[in-house]
């Protein structure tokens, strides 16, 4: 039976350094967003298709940071199982909460198209956010802060990857989730924080030994301590 520890692990890694990449074009392509709905679709008609490609890109950037940060969990359970049972759980919920989201920007790029109708798309986006879309936009923010935070957790009392790597992780979660919201700055250098981190998680991830994702054939040594 053919060995698939290799192409797991090197999956996982890929799926980090995609996600990493992905992301900070997503972010430096975003249009300057302020005020209403209806502000938010000008924005958008006004930047074309720089806002279309960074709408798919966020959108698509769900999928690597499921499996990234899952692959990341199931390295870390064998440390610290509760932990990363959690925060596998919360970043895949949180991957899954931000697609819904991101479904819903594709959308908008159609509706900025049409500007005549900005105020009925604009009612519709609202009935959206403070109805049905409730559920999914708080599984997008809170999986994704707990998912990273209990990561960061994990990591540090697992001793795994460089000495940085936890702090820089909340870090991000700070400046994301805390601070993006008063300066387009503060979104810039929260992705850079964040590709950051999954990098790091990637080499991480990339230089485990086989042993930890199934490898039959490969011994079980220590993983690589903190730099």
């Amino acid at each position: 039976m053919k060995d698939t520890a290799p192409l797991l692990r090197r999956t996982v890694a890929a799926c980090l350094v995609i996600c990493a990449a992905i992301t900070v074009a997503s972010i430096a392509l975003m249009p300057e967003f302020a005020g209403d709905h209806t502000d938010r679709l000008a924005a958008i008609a006004a930047d074309g298709t720089t806002a279309g490609a960074s709408a798919a890109l966020f959108a698509l950037a769900q999928l690597p940071f499921a499996v990234g940060l899952l692959g990341v969990a199931h390295l870390l359970r064998s440390r610290t199982p509760v932990l990363a049972i959690l925060a596998g759980t919360l970043c895949a919920l949180g991957g899954f909460g931000h697609a819904v989201y991101g479904g819903q920007s594709l959308v908008m790029l159609e509706m900025a198209r049409d500007p005549q109708h900005y105020d009925a798309y604009a009612r519709v986006l609202g009935g959206v956010e403070s109805g049905w879309g409730i559920p999914f936009m708080a599984m997008g923010l809170l999986g994704t802060v707990l998912g990273i935070v209990l990561t960061a957790v994990a990591l540090w009392r697992a001793g795994l990857g460089p000495r940085w790597l936890p702090p820089l992780l909340a870090a991000f979660v700070v400046v994301e989730f805390g601070l993006a919201g008063l300066s387009v700055w503060a979104s810039y250098g929260a992705s850079l924080l964040y590709a950051a981190g999954l990098l790091a998680m990637g080499q991480l991830v990339s230089r485990s030994p086989l042993a930890r994702w199934g490898g039959a054939e490969a011994p079980a040594p220590v993983l690589p301590a903190r730099a």
